[in-house]
């Protein structure tokens, strides 16, 4: 790799240079971040995942910016205008701006002013007026160019021309665009206006206001660009691309003109004038727009990047929330005019049964709904029974608890963001092309409480409602921060091969759609795979892909006991030289910790194998294909609080956190509206970033501050709460 990359790589994330060649190393040969971070640890010096993934996310930076560079040189030389000294400095440039500032006289223009006035042949005296001489006769300069035939008819056509010459060049010069860059680092402010569009009729303008209410905030808005939150800045944003507010980004003009006149200007000669017109001319008519909009693309850009880490760690949890397990579920989708439909599903997630009840007005058949539920949960032998938390979730819920259920069949309420997308989609209906999209998401919601994961793979991430503002932020950016989320997450826990969806096996390391799809229907007709090693009997599944997928896929019932851990196939002998050192089978070493601890790891170490692997393997053989997600806590709303109506400031309430920004957390209370616990009131102390304080779906205790009934708002807080 060449040296260059190692250096910015190490640079740019605090990783060793060693560590960042290794790591790429193994990104070209094909290998893939899960694979690296967990069966690699010798060769990267245990890197995570998130440094393996930041390394892999500059090195394509990097690449980026190397193919400009060759566009870049392309195009300079076929001008006939790269010198040496010259390339050498696009060569050692890997600033994307730099690069283009360097780039920018030499870029392609269309018909600009400048270019009629080359065209007119006013570049000499463009450059005969940049001289500044104190003792030259312009007027008698200008006449030279004066030639009706070019199109410069009078001495002040001539001039003009020259000075927007000037103006390009100007605006073209890179000391010139740093003093403006620097000036807006340091002092730019965004403004934000409410607009003032015309319409044709009175309904049509209240019909605005009323849309325009919700960015009422930035009606009359200014903060330093600098200070400006990620939250705020995409609110405006939207506001802007709704037509609803118009935002400005502006640096001190007057700082910036006073250092471009002692950039530019030599004397106070006649000629200097003219070039001083000529230089104010390019800063307001050139730089100062470039600039601006480099700023508003900058900010854009940072806040993006904030909002998308927010969105990540909501998805993260959200996918890692801990799972109730293989159980046979009663699904219902709560609704008041339609009923709640509900599924039953057995405990691999197979739809067995589907019906509506109607519990609640208008028909309130609670009776019959009750006997229902009754008769389904004996004849279905059903231990858990999972709510969706949306419309009528809170009257299902108790509807449900009322009905005097054996102990034994837990009540748990979920979350159904998203369910709607699934029940509609491509992958519902190939899933369940007989039933109709309330069916389908009624074993959405019965899936979703038996494993999170592999239900919300099924779904496009950014449809699942954890983040700010994921619609306006880069999709590009944001789909493959979500996409490598979800790859960790599903490959932290692995999967069984022959349980799981060709929709989660996507995700597993080195497989993707077409390899996932061959391992399903080599399952469909050959019945469950009996060993790891089957796996290679599958079309397009490689030795390769094997390496890649091996140790995430679990086989439960294998002849070999490693192949339902996370033990790789490549480590297998380790642990059968283990187990003949202790004269026993490797069955027997994984069940007895006393064999175990009789081994010393380090009579193990070998060139390819060191302390971090052996460590890995012997908290495998502890607990093979361990879930690293937490035990599922059941919760319950408060009792006596159902509607908005009936949240009272000073309340002391229970609640589940449903959404983490940066400026706080959304905590459902079951009154249909999320409560905001700013991010000042969720701690005793200072609070630098919400998601160090709190998690998705934690249960939490929170004190009601104020009630908006008319905009259906909540205030909460989490200060002075054990």
């Amino acid at each position: 790799m060449n040296n260059v990359f190692s250096k910015l790589i190490a640079a740019a994330t605090g990783v060793s240079e060693r560590q960042v060649a290794a790591t790429v190393g193994l990104l070209e040969e094909g290998c893939t971040i899960p694979f690296i971070a967990r069966y690699r640890k010798e060769v990267t010096g245990t890197l995570d995942e998130v440094k393996v993934a930041a390394v892999s996310d500059s090195l394509e930076k990097l690449k980026e910016i190397e193919a400009r560079k060759q566009t870049i040189l392309k195009t300079i030389e076929e001008q006939g205008k790269l010198t040496p000294e010259l390339k050498k400095r696009i060569d050692d440039s890997w600033d994307s701006t730099e690069l283009e500032d360097i780039y920018l006289p030499y870029k392609p223009k269309r018909k600009t002013r400048a270019e009629v006035a080359r065209q007119k042949g006013l570049e000499p005296l463009a450059t005969f007026l940049m001289l500044q001489n104190p003792q030259a006769d312009i007027d008698k300069k200008v006449k030279e160019f004066i030639d009706s035939e070019k199109g410069v008819n009078s001495a002040e056509e001539a001039i003009q021309g020259a000075q927007d010459i000037i103006a390009e060049q100007v605006s073209e010069t890179e000391e010139a665009r740093n003093i403006v860059r620097f000036n807006f680092k340091r002092d730019a402010v965004i403004t934000s206006v409410k607009a003032k569009p015309k319409f044709k009729t009175e309904e049509e303008e209240q019909q605005w206001e009323d849309k325009a209410q919700k960015f009422r905030d930035y009606f009359e808005f200014s903060e330093k660009l600098a200070k400006c939150a990620s939250h705020r800045l995409l609110a405006m944003r939207r506001g802007e691309a709704e037509g609803v507010l118009r935002i400005s980004i502006s640096g001190d003009d007057e700082r910036c003109l006073d250092k471009l006149d002692r950039l530019f200007l030599r004397n106070s000669s006649k000629s200097a004038e003219l070039v001083w017109d000529a230089v104010e001319d390019g800063f307001k008519r050139l730089i100062k727009p470039s600039i601006e909009t480099e700023f508003a693309n900058q900010s854009k850009e940072l806040a993006d990047k904030e909002a998308i880490r927010i969105f990540v760690k909501n998805l993260e949890q959200l996918l890692m929330a801990a799972p109730l397990g293989q159980k046979r579920v009663l699904a219902l989708d709560p609704g008041f005019r339609t009923g709640c439909k509900l599924v039953i599903l057995d405990a691999e997630g197979n739809l067995l049964h589907n019906e509506a009840i109607y519990p609640h007005p208008p028909k309130s058949e609670r009776r019959a709904a009750g006997d229902k539920v009754w008769t389904l949960c004996k004849q279905y032998k059903i231990e858990a029974i999972s709510i969706g938390n949306g419309t009528a979730s809170r009257e299902t819920e108790e509807f449900v608890k009322s009905l005097g259920l054996p102990d034994t069949i837990q009540v748990f309420v979920v979350s159904e963001d998203g369910a709607s997308i699934y029940s509609a989609s491509k992958v519902a209906r190939e899933e369940f092309p007989d039933y109709d999209v309330t069916v389908r998401g009624a074993v959405s919601i019965g899936r979703r409480l038996m494993d999170p994961l592999a239900e919300l793979v099924k779904i496009d991430p950014s449809s699942i409602g954890v983040g700010q503002y994921q619609k306006d932020v880069d999709q590009k950016a944001l789909k493959h921060s979500l996409d490598q989320t979800v790859e960790m997450c599903v490959n932290k826990v692995g999967v069984n091969v022959n349980t799981a969806s060709k929709h989660l096996l996507t995700y597993i390391s080195g497989l993707g759609p077409a390899i996932a799809q061959n391992i399903v229907n080599y399952r469909a007709e050959n019945g469950a795979f009996s060993s790891r090693k089957e796996l290679l009997k599958v079309p397009k599944l490689g030795p390769k892909a094997f390496q890649q997928a091996a140790g995430f896929l679990r086989v439960s019932g294998s002849k070999q006991p490693l192949d339902n851990s996370a033990v790789h196939p490549e480590s297998y002998a380790i642990v059968e030289k283990m187990a003949k050192d202790q004269k026993c089978t490797v069955a027997d070493l994984m069940a007895d910790k006393e064999l175990r601890a009789k081994i010393d790891i380090n009579q193990y170490v070998t060139d390819t194998v060191g302390l971090p692997t052996l460590q890995d393997i012997m908290q495998e053989l502890d607990k093979p294909g361990r879930d690293p997600r937490q035990q599922l806590e059941a919760f319950s709303f408060s009792k006596d609080v159902k509607e908005l109506e009936d949240v009272q400031p000073g309340m002391l309430l229970p609640g589940i956190i449903t959404n983490v920004t940066d400026f706080g957390c959304f905590v459902d209370v079951g009154v249909h509206t999320k409560g905001l616990v700013h991010i000042s009131e969720l701690a005793d102390h200072f609070v630098k970033d919400p998601a160090s304080e709190v998690q998705l779906h934690q249960h939490v205790t929170v004190r009601v501050l104020n009630v908006d009934l008319k905009r259906q708002r909540m205030s909460l807080s989490m200060k002075g709460i054990e």
